[in-house]
């Protein structure tokens, strides 16, 4: 799972109020290399949380991310690159996504978040 993924999910339990963002426990990641492309990493920078985006990479020992983003910045493609890395290329793969509120644990395996609710939590 990317950080951009991560970046898009929260905790759907009825009644949670503050489900997002999630922490992540990891015990894999692995870095799969992919094509850069500024065009996607400036159209996507709107819509993502960045206070998330950092605190999810900080999480996974990744401090490359500055606290804010200026718009020149996404001109300069030493930043553009690093953003790439952290959103693109770094993936869970074992661990646990972990709702702030309530402390369900979400596991991921393979990749794959497992986000199904229990019957009592619908």
């Amino acid at each position: 799972m990317r950080l951009l993924t991560h970046n898009m999910l929260a905790c759907n339990i009825k009644g949670v109020t503050k489900g997002y963002p999630l922490k992540i426990e990891a015990t894999k990641t692995e870095e799969k290399e992919t094509d850069f492309n500024a065009g996607f990493l400036r159209h996507i920078y709107p819509k993502l949380d960045w206070k998330a985006l950092r605190e999810a990479a900080a999480s996974l020992g990744l401090e490359e991310l500055p606290e804010q983003v200026e718009p020149s910045q996404l001109e300069d493609e030493d930043f553009l690159r690093r953003f790439h890395h952290v959103l693109l290329e770094i993936h869970l793969e074992e661990g646990a996504l972990v709702c702030p509120e309530t402390g369900r644990r979400f596991p991921v395996s393979k990749g794959i978040p497992n986000m199904l609710l229990n019957e009592d939590e619908v």
